[in-house]
């Protein structure tokens, strides 16, 4: 049996049917922005937690662009620091020491060749940290703005107190392989012994004592006495001679 419709009943229908499927159609578009915020939202499951890097130019402003090395640059020169990001270019091969450590493979052979030194004269040296990825530097950063903010400091003062020891992600040149921190074997050699050491022989084998005391307002970096470079043993050899930083041999300061 045909149920007869009049006009305007057929007209109610199609407005229903209309007000039914801009519903349906809203309620579609909601599943979708929920659904993809949930999406944005797991790919940082720390939430507000995760440190998160502020921007170079708002830590310093003397800090240039990041920029490409230049190919008149020799990679034992490049030049890593609070005002020199590194290059968006820049790789690294790296090569793992004994310990787990990894350095970049170009300067393991002199590496290896002062720590032998420096054990046939009774001085033991151990490598206690090498190639950093940006992920760890942003933990240590992470871990030394917490301590500081657990001795009462605001989240400013921490911050600019973590910088004065770990360097800003981006900014570090255990990220670039080519630093090393020094430390001793405890067992058999003090700290002291073995910074002596280094900073009387190290520029023999190409590395420099990065961060002298007498260089911090140049270098950017208060004195640490295990922290050591390759720049190559042509100008670690000058380095050492006149009492400069790399910041002075390259003549790139910001003085």
């Amino acid at each position: 049996m045909l149920i007869d419709i009049n006009p305007a009943d057929n007209q109610d229908v199609k407005n229903r049917f209309r007000r039914i499927s801009t519903f349906l159609f809203l309620c579609g578009c909601l599943a979708m922005a929920v659904t993809a915020f949930g999406l944005i939202k797991d790919k940082n499951p720390l939430g507000n937690k995760e440190w998160q890097m502020p921007p170079i130019y708002a830590i310093n402003t003397n800090i240039p662009a990041p920029n490409t090395r230049s190919e008149e640059t020799p990679w034992n020169l490049i030049l890593v620091n609070k005002w020199n990001t590194i290059p968006d270019n820049y790789e690294v091969e790296l090569m793992e020491l004994t310990n787990g450590q990894s350095v970049d493979k170009r300067i393991y052979p002199e590496l290896q060749e002062m720590f032998d030194a420096a054990r046939s004269e009774n001085i033991y040296p151990i490598a206690v940290s090498g190639y950093r990825t940006e992920m760890k530097q942003k933990s240590l950063m992470k871990e030394k703005i917490a301590e500081y903010k657990a001795k009462g400091h605001s989240q400013e003062e921490a911050r600019t107190k973590a910088e004065e020891w770990v360097a800003v992600p981006g900014t570090s040149e255990h990220q670039i392989g080519l630093s090393v921190d020094i430390n001793a074997d405890k067992m058999k050699s003090t700290g002291n012994d073995v910074y002596e050491w280094l900073r009387k022989n190290s520029y023999k084998f190409g590395f420099i004592l990065r961060y002298p005391a007498d260089k911090t307002d140049i270098t950017g970096v208060i004195h640490e006495p295990w922290h050591y470079r390759y720049v190559g043993k042509e100008a670690a050899a000058e380095i050492y001679k006149r009492g400069i930083c790399l910041e002075e041999y390259l003549n790139k300061t910001n003085q």
